[in-house]
């Protein structure tokens, strides 16, 4: 009997203690589960807060690009309009460039048809010279240069060494070339004196440039003479500095040794000619 009473007794204070150990591991469990999903939430909480960041990172960035394509978008606008203007603009501008090009091209037709008739007239001369002095005499040259026609002869058809007396030869060829001249009132003959680079050795000129012009005027006295007109003739020396050919020998020096007749229209009728042209496409223009 008392057995049986410590049993009970020992009963009764083992099963409470038994029924709160038990109650302790649901407690504990619950709290670990608790603390599993506090944890999990706390994971999930912390990508939202990361994917809000970034979110609001590309908002803002996205608004940064929508404001400057609003921006584009008004330059590109304000373009269009300068465009406009620059169009209407480069149209006006092309219009008066070609009325400016047309009237260019007028000027150079224009200009063409007065070179085209120059060089009629140029054709013309070289032909009446040709004809009137001949083409057998190697000591005559009949020529063209820079558009202007030219006589050379040669020293020793003009004059004697070292002399600038006319000589009967050249008396005869001068009168051939004062009938071509005389034929063209409106062009000049200007007689230029060439001479070798032998010093002059005279008494009464002073060097190769007093013997060139003295030979130019000679010929020009010649051609008065012969009917030439004063006001058509020009005189200038060219003494020794325009050689044709190096005055290396007596051959050489004798082909230096000439005297040139360049027959070239008058300067002053030339410019009046271009003013004239001028003139009339001005008020052409008009």
């Amino acid at each position: 009997m008392k057995k049986l009473m410590i049993l009970a007794l020992c009963g009764a204070f083992l099963f409470p203690s038994c029924v709160a150990k038990k109650k302790y591991q649901e407690l504990e469990a619950n709290y670990q589960k608790n603390k599993d999903l506090l944890n999990t939430a706390t994971v999930k909480l912390n990508s939202c807060e990361q994917d809000r960041a970034s979110a609001n990172t590309r908002i803002k960035s996205l608004e940064e690009r929508i404001a400057d394509l609003k921006l584009s978008n008004e330059n590109l606008i304000s373009t269009s309009k300068d465009m406009t203007v620059l169009t209407s603009q480069g149209a006006t501008n092309l219009e008066k460039s070609l009325e400016s090009l047309k009237e260019k091209d007028l000027k150079i037709n224009r200009l063409q048809d007065a070179l085209t008739k120059k060089d009629s007239v140029t054709l013309a001369l070289v032909t009446s010279l040709k004809k009137e002095v001949g083409l057998n005499d190697p000591d005559i040259e009949i020529n063209v240069e820079k558009s202007v026609v030219f006589i050379s002869l040669s020293d020793k058809v003009l004059f004697k060494t070292g002399s600038y007396t006319v000589t009967d030869r050249a008396k005869e060829i001068l009168g051939k070339v004062a009938t071509v001249i005389n034929s063209k009132p409106d062009f000049e003959a200007m007689v230029e004196g060439h001479t070798d680079n032998v010093p002059y050795n005279g008494s009464i000129l002073l060097d190769n440039w007093d013997l060139s012009v003295k030979r130019a005027t000679s010929i020009v006295r010649e051609l008065q003479a012969l009917g030439v007109k004063p006001e058509q003739l020009i005189a200038a020396g060219r003494s020794e500095y325009i050689p044709l050919v190096p005055n290396t020998d007596a051959q050489s020096r004798s082909t230096n040794r000439r005297t040139k007749i360049l027959i070239l229209p008058k300067i002053d009728q030339f410019y009046e000619m271009i003013e004239d042209e001028m003139k009339n496409l001005s008020e052409e223009g008009n």
